[in-house]
Formats: C-alpha cells, structure tokens, sequence
C-alpha cells in the first residue's frame, strides 16, 4: 500500500473495493469496527450508501456490515483499481 490515494470510505463508488489503511479514532471505536470485521489491511466492497448523510453498507469477507455515516468517514481506504 502506497498510501497515495487514500480517501475515507464515503467517498468510493458503490460496488468499488479498497484496502483499509487505518481507522481515525479512539479505542472504542477500532474495537468495535474490529468486532465487525473491518480492521486495517482488510479488502472491502462498498455495497451501497444512502443519499445524504446515511448508512454505509459493507461487505467485508463474506458478510455484509451497515454502519453509520460518521463512522464511515473514519475509514481511510485505498481504492483498488479494476483491471480492465
């Protein structure tokens, strides 16, 4: 991972994956998206977002995870590009 690209999650297209490369937040807040399944080094898919401010919904591994706005926004990802 070069870290050049990294944007939070609420900015990739929905259906688009990326690498996540940290997590801007406290404690709680790491161990409670690491009991989720979504730590730094995982491959997600961002399966779709709400319009305005809304949930996130997820698929990391093979499970799909909603979570909020403002916790997505904390999630610095990597996009990965498709090869065409």
């Amino acid at each position: 991972m070069t870290g050049k690209n990294q944007v939070p999650l609420t900015r990739i297209q929905a259906g688009q994956e990326g690498i996540i490369v940290r997590i801007e937040g406290g404690t709680r807040l790491i161990n409670r998206l690491a009991a989720l399944g979504i730590r730094p080094a995982k491959r997600i898919t961002k399966v779709s977002s709400a319009i305005m401010r809304g949930p996130v919904t997820i698929k990391v591994d093979r499970t799909q995870v909603a979570i909020g706005f403002g916790m997505a926004s904390r999630i610095m990802v990597e996009p990965v590009q498709a090869i065409p």
